[in-house]
């Protein structure tokens, strides 16, 4: 199925270079949110907190909303404090633009402790910069090999976010893209399965209120239903 792709990328490079060189020289930038990129979920709680780690590119850097309790690791402790009635300490570590092999390089080094729950948010860079499956997959398999020891619980890994939803591309490059997305997730799920990691859809379509005004990224909204979906699939 790649080599399909990678036909019908070529087939349509007069239309779709044009596209994507239009679209990085207008589209919105939009910062990483500001402030802790760490917390406490549910201190009202009583109990021991649960330790959450979310590592992953730019929802979990927090692009799109203003603070990282309104991004997917805010989100997700909110979701996972009020499903197991206790509280939540969370942390975010994440990076703009940031694929999987270059995340096993400059993000693995920034954790540090034990975790009762580790969630990875990949597959966007990876899908844009064309990354082969087997770079893919490689740079997975050293973040999920490497972040097992250190969670209590087996780790989480999201699906790709389905590229073929995001309003700021044009058609083309969506249905390029969204193709692409696809064949990178079902890569995903076979080397989750393999590394005894839980794979976890991304039953949110990120269309209208669950974008940000880029078109692009989570809105607040959109990372609170992506959150709370992760949550009623992977603690029911």
């Amino acid at each position: 199925m790649t080599w399909l792709w990678w036909s019908a990328l070529l087939a349509s490079l007069p239309i779709a270079l044009p596209q994507a060189l239009w679209t990085k020289k207008t589209a919105l930038r939009l910062p990483e949110a500001a402030g802790p990129q760490s917390g406490v979920a549910g201190s009202e709680l009583s109990g021991e907190p649960l330790r959450l780690l979310v590592l992953g590119e730019s929802p979990v850097a927090g692009v799109g909303v203003s603070s990282q309790q309104e991004a997917i690791t805010g989100q997700l402790a909110l979701a996972l404090s009020a499903r197991m009635q206790r509280p939540v300490a969370w942390q975010a570590i994440g990076e703009n633009g940031i694929t999987a092999r270059e995340a096993a390089e400059r993000l693995l080094p920034q954790v540090q402790g034990e975790f009762e729950q580790i969630c990875l948010v990949f597959g966007v860079n990876d899908t844009t910069h064309f990354s082969s499956l087997k770079q893919w997959q490689q740079g997975m398999d050293v973040l999920i090999s490497t972040l097992q020891v250190r969670s209590h619980q087996p780790l989480w890994v999201t699906a790709v976010p389905p590229l073929q939803h995001f309003s700021a591309l044009p058609w083309l490059l969506r249905e390029l893209l969204g193709w692409r997305a696809r064949l990178l997730d079902q890569a995903l799920k076979r080397l989750a399965a393999r590394r005894d990691a839980r794979y976890a859809k991304v039953q949110v379509a990120f269309v209208g209120e669950y974008l940000a005004r880029d078109g692009y990224h989570p809105s607040a909204l959109g990372a609170q239903v992506w959150a709370q979906a992760l949550v009623r699939q992977l603690i029911p």
